[in-house]
């Protein structure tokens, strides 16, 4: 019997679990991240390293996922992964509020906060993107890489809209309380939003899983070649894609003047026109039935539309305040959301290319690549900037510099992209065609 596909309403309750997950994790990102620069006076490092953690941590996606291949059920992992996330978003919390009379005590509490909600996110991000590429027909697969992830961002909006509000004024009791309410409610959302949709009998469905060592089932994976080139892109790309995120709003005040209010209203409209490349995924995605060949055009469009524009950005000094700097930063987030939503839905055709059994650490590698690529991305592009800056000896030279390597790792990307689910070799599986599973 085979397993019953996700209807529209299936695919949303899924998404609400990216929606509960983004809602903690944006809650140690970036309000904790605030409280422990402005409120304690510490230095930068200290938020920056512990966010950095959460990412390195995520280096677990693969034996994480080979975890729930050896169960054969993804909703016990999503379930878990979120009870895990939450109590690390609470001792965060718990820990940020210590650091103001206990820096030393804090910060240690932080360390083992901060690798929870690093293995949490792992945990159940990994199992439920591969139950979404089990349970989501092939037509339906870049729409709903779309849905999850806008829904993710809607758990970052409506979080940082409601506890703003209920953060002030701060003391360390409201901080930990507001952040226990944001986990629990988002433990409650995740276990009603994934109840039923696996099924109890979901591994009857298909062949029981081989037990194996997770040393073995990773080396299977990587030396399957459509896998690994996929891994070497998406971390390349995310690497492109994360290098923007502390570099564009400071480029606008310093090389154009403008104020903070200013800049900051320049990021609204890029993540805008994130939403807007999504949601073109989204729509031409279901029209074209979820072609391969589409997804890969729409990569490689994605990525060659994103390093024309930081090109362009990298010479907008030239032009002065006539440049048109609203505009190329949406034509950026368009260019970011189309080539990442289509990335994520090819991600779900691709989890299920090669041996059978082995979804979850196909997965984790995949996510693994990710994580690194983010963790690493914003700091390399602060490096970059401020090599930039000594080799060109001014600000506005810098930031060329920045974007120059920025679009270099756009257009490797784009190169990458044209391979995608390629194998090399007779014999081995191709893009979209899951190959018989080992004897």
């Amino acid at each position: 019997m085979s397993e019953r596909m996700l209807g529209w309403l299936g695919i949303l309750r899924l998404g609400l679990v990216q929606t509960a997950l983004g809602a903690v994790v944006v809650l140690t990102t970036a309000a904790l991240n605030r409280v422990m620069v402005v409120e304690h006076a510490l230095p930068a490092t200290v938020p920056g390293a512990l966010v950095a953690l959460h990412y390195a941590v995520q280096m677990l996606r693969p034996r994480l996922g080979h975890g729930s291949d050896q169960g054969g059920r993804r909703t016990p992992w999503i379930i878990g992964g979120m009870a895990v996330l939450g109590v690390g978003g609470v001792l965060a919390a718990a820990a940020t509020a210590w650091m103001g009379t206990a820096p030393l005590p804090g910060l240690l509490l932080a360390v083992v906060a901060f690798l929870l909600v690093g293995l949490g996110v792992g945990a159940a991000g990994t199992s439920l993107l591969v139950l979404l590429a089990a349970r989501v027909a092939p037509a339906r697969k870049p729409a709903s890489a779309s849905i999850v992830w806008i829904m993710m961002i809607a758990g970052f909006v409506v979080t940082t809209a409601i506890t703003g509000r209920l953060l002030d004024p701060y003391s360390g009791e409201r901080l930990v309380t507001v952040t226990a309410a944001v986990a629990l409610i988002a433990f409650i959302v995740s276990v009603l939003a994934v109840a039923g949709v696996e099924g109890a009998t979901a591994s009857n469905d298909r062949a029981p899983p081989v037990p194996s060592r997770f040393k073995d089932a990773l080396r299977e994976v990587w030396d399957e070649p459509v896998a690994r080139h996929f891994t070497l892109f998406v971390f390349v790309s995310m690497l492109a894609y994360s290098a923007q995120d502390l570099i564009l709003e400071p480029f606008a005040g310093a090389v154009f003047g403008m104020s903070l209010g200013e800049s900051t209203q320049l990021s609204s409209v890029q993540h805008g026109g994130v939403l807007a490349g999504m949601i073109l995924i989204a729509i031409v995605g279901s029209v074209t039935r979820g072609g391969t060949h589409v997804l890969r055009g729409w990569i490689v469009g994605g990525c060659l539309m994103a390093f024309g524009v930081l090109i362009t950005l990298a010479f907008a000094h030239m032009s002065g305040s006539e440049f048109p700097l609203g505009s190329a930063f949406f034509a950026l987030g368009v260019a970011n959301g189309a080539f990442a939503a289509a990335a994520i839905a090819t991600m779900m055709q691709l989890v299920g290319n090669g041996r059978q059994g082995r979804e979850g650490v196909r997965m984790g590698m995949f996510g693994a690549a990710q994580a690194i690529a983010f963790g690493v991305g914003g700091f390399l592009g602060t490096i970059v900037l401020d090599v930039g800056r000594l080799i060109t000896g001014s600000v506005t030279g810098g930031y060329s510099v920045v974007f120059l390597v920025d679009a270099a790792l756009f257009l490797a990307s784009a190169l990458l992209a044209l391979r995608i689910g390629q194998a090399s070799g007779a014999g081995r599986p191709g893009f979209g065609r899951a190959a018989p599973a080992a004897p």
